[in-house]
Formats: structure tokens, sequence, C-alpha cells
């Protein structure tokens, strides 16, 4: 790459809507990021990110190394779960996981034994060296998900890509939503290692441009990175040819959403229903590019993130790298809680997040921030009021919905209308709920909405499926049955043709071998062939009668098939023995033979 291309650009265009609340972030900047220390237990969900849980890979009572894989992904829209210390696994059950429906879920409890031991560690040289698909492999065994908060299986988001010209590489550190401040603590102290990531992202998607975006109400961040990236082109370090910045943009709320993000830096809106790799778009953030930059070069599995501590009951806010599974309560204790003073306690930011059903829940893979409110910094909303229909929710919408209209179907339960008017475009950002001077929870409102709809889907899937089931069943049956029946047919056709050979078989020899007065015998033995070929027939017209008798009991009663079944198997020897004598007799029976031996089987 020839020169330093400009740090800063031009904005190119706006999104709307959107909202300018106050962001809250000094707080817990004033300290660098610090470890969060070892807890007594860990308690470890098999279903940290959206998809699938993991599979569980150890047993209670063993012993576990740091790194080592605890639950393995279920499929691409799974990421796996790795010890983040070592010791031994206590427990497999279900508890209380951090989630807006308060269930329980099933988790690993791992009990740390202080002295973490890691697992065999097979770091990258030079990650250059490697395929784009073995890279995109050790990601997805690292369990990397994303950061931002969405938790989608970053592999899974990569792989994308394919088929697609990916133009524009986006790293996102706007961080937009107020209170929240692990990304610009990241920036500020770990550029090196958010950029080494972003050269890999790179490496593997090769991308026209690579962008930065980071909002302007973050100067240190965006004095660090810009800094860091600098000093990297000026050394020739930057692996590819492809340009690199820094864009800064205005701070507004939510420019950090990915389709919002993409708009301001490109021009371009996602289509309804498309990804932005069908318009030649990647967004990653910018801890999960140093996650990556950490699971490629160091051989570190995602086992611990950055969680912002935060708000007014908090005695010592700030940034802490955290180990997954570390229960919220011990957590806030080291920040030195005040129990009485919390009246609020929020996982993610005040627009997005929910509250924690106990302080027993643990960190997982997409915990960005812990608020701690008082009743001063947040106190309870008052009682929602009637819609007075005055349009400030469609204004700030970033989505460019009719939020009025999506509340009344929603109300109603026209569910289906609320999804015509495209609810699932509704990224639940809060910003509608934040403006409307009725207090009316609009979010929660399209939530329940969109829970209904999947729920309505999954049981019109489960019945479709039911459906196909007994349809593949009764098609089957109709089946068996068509072919049993031509099984009858055909036995009773070569009962008519072997009773048509017995009855002409006695006139041909009695006119060709014997003399009119040795009719009915042979002249060299004197047997009666008659009295053979009456004995034969009758023993194949009991066999017949057996068969279907056999047939009919396999379909009505099976319990005594059985019996039938010893019958027949008694009456068929009768039958091989008549047949041998009429051939011994003078191979009168030589053709019927042929045909009883070519008989199907009855079983």
């Amino acid at each position: 790459m020839s020169g330093i291309p400009d740090l800063v650009t031009e904005l190119i265009q706006d999104f709307h809507g959107g909202i300018h609340p106050p962001d809250n972030k000094a707080q817990s900047l004033t300290r660098p990021i610090r470890h969060a220390g070892l807890p007594e237990a860990l308690t470890l969900p098999l279903q940290q990110h959206l998809g699938q849980p993991a599979v569980t890979d150890v047993a209670v009572g063993e012993r576990v190394l740091k790194g080592q894989l605890l639950a393995a992904a279920r499929d691409r829209d799974s990421v796996p779960v790795h010890a983040p210390t070592s010791g031994h696994i206590a427990a497999i059950a279900q508890q209380a996981v951090p989630h807006p429906s308060g269930m329980n879920d099933w988790c690993l409890t791992l009990i740390p034994d202080g002295l973490e031991q890691w697992r065999e560690r097979r770091p990258l040289a030079d990650y250059r060296q490697h395929s784009p698909e073995a890279l995109l492999e050790r990601i997805r065994e690292a369990g990397i998900a994303g950061l931002g908060g969405a938790g989608f299986a970053t592999e899974r988001k990569l792989r994308s890509t394919a088929g697609h010209s990916i133009a524009t590489l986006i790293l996102n550190g706007a961080e937009c939503e107020p209170y929240i401040s692990a990304d610009q603590a990241l920036m500020q102290e770990r550029a090196g290692e958010i950029l080494a990531g972003l050269a890999i992202l790179a490496f593997i998607v090769r991308p026209g441009e690579c962008l930065i975006a980071i909002e302007d109400n973050k100067p240190q961040g965006i004095k660090a990175m810009k800094q860091a990236l600098q000093e990297i082109l000026e050394s020739g370090a930057w692996p590819l040819e492809c340009p690199v910045r820094v864009q800064v943009i205005p701070t507004r709320y939510p420019s950090g959403g990915e389709k919002q993000l993409i708009q301001i830096l490109t021009g371009q809106q996602v289509p309804q229903g498309a990804l932005p790799a069908d318009i030649g778009v990647l967004c990653q953030n910018v801890a999960t590019a140093a996650a990556i930059y950490r699971a490629l070069v160091r051989d570190e599995p995602m086992i611990s993130r950055i969680v912002t501590l935060t708000g007014a009951a908090l005695g010592d806010p700030g940034n802490r790298e955290v180990l997954l599974g570390t229960p919220v309560a011990w957590l806030l204790e080291q920040a030195g809680q005040d129990v009485g003073r919390t009246l609020r306690l929020i996982q993610g930011g005040p627009l997005m997040g929910f509250p924690l059903p106990s302080t027993q829940v643990p960190v997982i893979k997409t915990s960005n921030c812990l608020i701690a409110a008082t009743a001063e910094e947040m106190p309870p909303p008052p009682p929602a009021q009637a819609c007075i229909r005055c349009g400030h929710c469609e204004q700030v919408c970033p989505m460019e919905l009719l939020p009025q209209q999506l509340l009344w179907f929603s109300q109603a339960d026209e569910h289906e209308k609320a999804q015509s008017h495209n609810l699932f475009d509704c990224i639940e950002c809060g910003a509608c709920a934040y403006v409307c001077p009725s207090h009316i929870p609009l979010v929660q409102h399209y939530r329940h909405s969109k829970g209904a709809i999947r729920r309505q889907h999954a049981e019109q899937l489960s019945a479709d499926r039911a459906r196909q089931r007994f349809e593949q069943r009764q098609a089957r049956l109709e089946r068996e049955k068509a072919e049993k029946a031509a099984r009858r047919e055909a036995r009773a056709r070569a009962r008519q043709q072997r009773q048509q050979q017995a009855a002409e078989k006695p006139v041909a020899a009695s006119t060709t071998t014997a003399p009119p007065e040795e009719t009915g015998a042979t002249a060299a033995t004197g047997v009666d062939t008659a009295a053979l070929t009456q004995r034969r027939d009758q023993a194949s017209a009991k066999l017949e009668q057996l068969q279907q008798r056999l047939d009919k009991a396999r379909e009505e009663a099976p319990e005594s098939a059985p019996q039938l079944e010893r019958a027949l198997a008694k009456h068929r020897q009768r039958l091989e023995a008549a047949e041998r004598k009429l051939a011994g007799a003078g191979g009168a029976g030589d053709h019927t033979t042929v045909q009883t031996s070519q008989r199907e089987p009855t079983q």
C-alpha cells in the first residue's frame, strides 16, 4: 500500500430518526480495565448465543483444564463452550440464566482449583500461511459469538459472505447506547489487538476497503485507534493492499445498529429480508475482532469478556475483564454495590437491556454491561396512558416503521397485520418508547407479537410435519395393501392353472402311455397317477387356504399368525411329498413342482 490514507472522511449519509439521550459513560471510564478475579464457582449455560445450545462433552466429577472444550457446537448456528479456568465439573443442571423470560436453562457448574492450568495450546505463528477455510474453522472451535450484544455465531456470519464480493468491511466501535463503555475502554487500551483482528478478518473476506466507525463522543478511543493504525501503516505491517481508515460519525442513538451504521458509511440500505453481504458489506464489532486475534494468534478460546459495571448504586464502577460464568452477585460485590439503594438491575443498556430476574445469574458471552441504578437515577416509569397519536414514535424510528399502528395490532392480537407492517424489521432499540409522552412500553408489545408469531409458525410447522407423516403412512399402507392383493391374484391364477393341468394330464397319459384297460396307472409300475394328482391338488388347495388365512391374520390378529405359519409349513411339506411321488410315477408333476418351488416366501 502506498502512503497513508486519510484517517477521517466526511459523513456520507444519515439515517431516519434517532434520539440523543444522555450517554452516562464517564463514570465507568475513570480507571483502566481491571481483571474481576476468580469466584468460587462458575456457571456456564449451554446457550450463550443466538442458535441451538451446545452439547455437553464432559461428565460430573471430571477435572478440566483452562480452555478445554466443555460443550460442542450442535450445528453452524451454535457455538461451543470452554472452561474459563481449571477445576472440576460439579453439576450439569438447570439453573437461572440472564434472559428476559426469567426461565432456567441447562448449565455446567465449574469449581475452580486456582491452578489456572491450560490445556495444550496451538497458536498460529503466521495466520497468512493458512487458508481462509482453516481460519474459519479455528474461529468456530474457539466459540466466538458476536460481542456487540446480538450473539450471532461469528464463523457463520463470516461464511455468509461466500459467493459475494465484499466491498466494505466495517468494524463497529460506535457503542451508541448510554452507560455502556466496554468497547471504548477496549479501543483506548488494546487498539493493537483490534487492528490485528481486523487484519485477520480482511485476510478471510478480501474486502475492497476497511472502515473503523467510532462516534465522536469517544475522543480518547478515536485517538488511540488513529495512532495504532498510523503506526501499523508506517511500519508496513498492514498485511493487505486494501485501504483502511478510521471513520468518525456523529453521536446519535442507534447509530451503532448494523443497518444504521451501514447506511451512514456507505449510503446503502440493507433490503428487507436480505443480509449485509447481499449488498457487499460485512460488519463486525471491535471486541469480536480482538477475540478473533486472541483465538488464532494466542489460541485462547472465548472464555472471558469485558463488562461495564456502572450505576449510581456502585461504589467502584468501571470496566472489568470477567470470566464467563462469573455470578453477577459476586461481580457486583467486587464493584461495591449498595444493595439498599439498588432499585433496578439491568443487563445491557437502559434502552435495549432487560431487568435481571436474579443476581445469581452468570455473566455470558452477550453480557456487555450491568447497571445497578438507584431510584433517583432511573425512577419507576409512570403508568401507561392512552395513545394520543402525537406521531413522535414514527419520527424517531430508525427503521421508518409505524410504531403506533404496530401497537394497535399487537394490543388486538392481530399479529398477521403487524407482520404485514414489517414488525420483524423492528430492532427493538426503544427509541419510540423513550419519546412516548404516554409512557407506553411499546417494545414490550412488539416483543409479545413477535413471540406469538414465532409460536404460531412453530405450531404450523409441527402440524405440517405431522400431516406429512400421516400421509406417508397412509400411502405406505395403501401400497402394502395393493401388493398383498397382487400376490393373492397371482396365487389364484397359479391355482387355476394347476387345476387345469391336472384335469388334462390323466387323459393324455391314458392315450399315450397305457392301453385303455390300464387307465389311471402307468404300464410300467402300476401306480395310480390320477390318485396322486388328486392328492397333490388337495394339498395345494389347502396350502392356498392357509396362506390366505395367514395374510388376513397378520392384518387383523397378529397373535394367531405363528400357529398358522406352523400349519402352513406342515402342509407345504405334504405338497412337496405329493409332488415327489407324482414325479416318481412318471414325471406327471414336473411342471407343477417347478411352479411350487418358485412360490414367494410367506415371510
